[in-house]
C-alpha cells in the first residue's frame, strides 16, 4: 500500500467517526492555537520595546552628570557637570555624527484662554536629526536661533491639540511659557508613546541657550544625546567620551567619574533577553497543550486498533505487511494531527488579532511561530501514533480474523 493510499484510508476512517475525530483534534487546535497566541504577545511586546528604543534615536549613547543610572538633576553641587562646551568637544571626536545638549524643565503654556503643562526641552537643531522626527507643519528651529537664544518654539502634536483645539496650525502663532512670548516655528508629527510610557508628543523644543539663559538661569545642560556614525562604533566612541570629559573634568587617577555615559544598545540587548524568556516561558506553558492533545490522539488510536481488529487480520490475510499496516495507522495519527494543526493555527491566528483589538496588548504573529506550531503537531502526531500503530501491525492475522470486532 504506497503513501497515496494510506492517506486515502486514513481520511475515510476519520470521516467513518466525525465527531470523535473532530473531539480528538480539539486538544490539538487549542494547542497549537494557544501556543501562536503566547509566542506572539512575545514577540509582539519585543517589537514594542525595540521600536519604543529605536524611536529614542539610532546609534545612541546618553551623556549624564553625577555617577547615578539615569539624569540627575540639582541647582549645586557636582551633580550639573555638563555644558555646552563638553557637547562642542564631543562633537569633534572621530566617529561621532552629532553630540546634542539637553536641558529640560517643566513649563506652564497658554495660548488665548488655553492653558497647558508640558516639559520644555532646550536643545539643538541637530534633535531632530538624532530622534528622526519630522516636522508635521513648519520647521525646526535653526543654529541662528540657538546662538542668539531666541524665543522660538516647536511644538509636540500633544501641546498644539491642546493649546490649539479648534485644529488651526499653531505656525505663526505666539504662546506664552512661564510668561515668555515664543514664536511657534514648527508642529512635529506624532511619535507616540516612549518606553516608559510617556507621552512623547507632550514636549515643547526650544534653544538650549533661551532656557539657560532666559528661563532657569544656568550655564550647565541636563544630558548630551550622542549619535554615533555605526552603531559597530559605539563602544568605541564611549570609551572616547569617557576619556575625553575625564580630561576635560580635570579628573584624573582613582577620581570618580563624574558623568555617566549609558548605552541605548545594551539597553535594547537587556530588553529583548527579558522578552525572549517571557516568550519561552509563555511558549512552554502553552506547549502542555499540545502534550495533553498527543495523549488523546494515542488513547484514539489506540481505541481505533481495538475496533478495527478484525479489519486488520484482513488486510494482512490478502498481503499486507506489518509495515504497511503500521504505516496506515501512523498515517492516520498524522492526518488527524495535521488537520487540528491547520486549524489551530487559523484559530491562534485569530485569537492574535483580536487580543490585540480587545486588550489592547501588541501581538505580532510570525513565520516562526506558525511553522514551529505545524511542526510540533506533525511531530506529536508521529511520537504518540507510533506506539498503536506498532501495536496494530504486531497482531496475529489468525488471532485478529477471529476477533468480533
Amino acid at each position: 500500500m504506497n503513501l497515496t493510499n494510506n492517506f486515502e484510508v486514513a481520511i475515510n476512517g476519520i470521516k467513518a467517526n466525525k465527531l470523535r475525530s473532530s473531539l480528538t483534534m480539539l486538544g490539538i487546535i487549542i494547542g497549537v492555537a494557544a501556543v501562536i497566541i503566547m509566542i506572539s504577545v512575545g514577540q509582539g511586546a519585543s517589537k514594542k520595546i525595540s521600536d519604543q528604543i529605536s524611536s529614542m534615536g539610532s546609534n545612541l549613547l546618553m551623556v549624564f552628570p553625577g555617577t547615578g543610572q539615569g539624569p540627575v538633576r540639582g541647582a549645586t553641587g557636582n551633580v550639573n557637570t555638563l555644558t555646552l562646551e563638553d557637547a562642542k568637544a564631543i562633537a569633534e571626536l572621530s566617529m561621532v555624527s552629532n553630540a546634542v545638549p539637553e536641558l529640560s524643565t517643566s513649563a506652564t503654556v497658554t495660548h488665548e484662554n488655553q492653558t497647558w503643562t508640558s516639559q520644555v526641552n532646550g536643545t539643538t537643531p541637530e534633535m531632530q536629526s538624532i530622534k528622526n522626527w519630522s516636522t508635521g507643519s513648519g520647521s525646526f528651529f535653526t543654529a541662528d536661533d540657538v546662538t542668539y537664544a531666541r524665543l522660538v518654539a516647536v511644538l509636540g502634536k500633544t501641546v498644539a491639540d491642546n493649546l490649539f483645539p479648534s485644529g488651526v496650525d499653531p505656525v505663526g502663532s505666539t504662546i506664552r511659557i512661564n510668561k515668555l512670548a515664543f514664536t511657534v516655528v514648527g508642529v512635529l508629527a506624532p511619535k507616540g508613546a516612549a518606553m516608559a510610557g510617556q507621552d512623547q508628543d507632550d514636549v515643547i523644543y526650544v534653544p538650549v541657550t533661551t532656557v539657560q539663559k532666559r528661563m532657569m538661569g544656568v550655564n550647565y545642560v541636563r544630558m548630551i544625546n550622542v549619535q554615533t556614525e555605526t552603531e559597530n562604533s559605539m563602544s568605541y566612541v564611549q570609551s572616547s567620551i569617557e576619556e575625553l570629559l575625564r580630561e576635560r573634568h580635570r579628573l584624573s587617577g582613582s577620581a570618580s567619574d563624574d558623568f555617566n555615559v549609558r548605552n541605548l544598545t545594551s539597553v535594547l540587548e537587556a530588553a529583548e533577553s527579558t522578552t525572549a524568556v517571557m516568550t519561552l516561558l509563555l511558549a512552554s506553558v502553552a506547549a502542555v497543550s499540545l502534550l495533553v492533545g498527543g495523549i488523546g490522539i494515542m488513547n484514539i488510536m489506540l481505541v481505533s486498533v481495538t475496533e478495527r481488529t478484525r479489519e486488520i487480520g484482513l488486510r494482512m490475510a490478502v498481503g499486507a505487511t506489518e509495515s504497511n499496516i503500521r504505516n496506515q495507522f501512523l498515517v492516520e495519527s498524522l492526518v488527524l494531527c495535521l488537520a487540528g494543526g491547520v486549524v489551530g493555527i487559523l484559530t491562534g491566528i485569530a485569537g492574535s488579532k483580536i487580543i490585540s483589538k480587545v486588550a489592547g496588548w501588541p501581538t505580532y504573529v510570525t513565520l516562526y511561530s506558525i511553522l514551529l506550531s505545524a511542526g510540533f503537531s506533525a511531530a506529536i502526531g508521529i511520537f504518540f501514533g507510533y506506539y498503536p500503530a506498532r501495536k496494530a501491525a504486531a497482531l496475529d492475522p489468525i488471532e485478529a480474523l477471529r476477533s468480533e470486532n
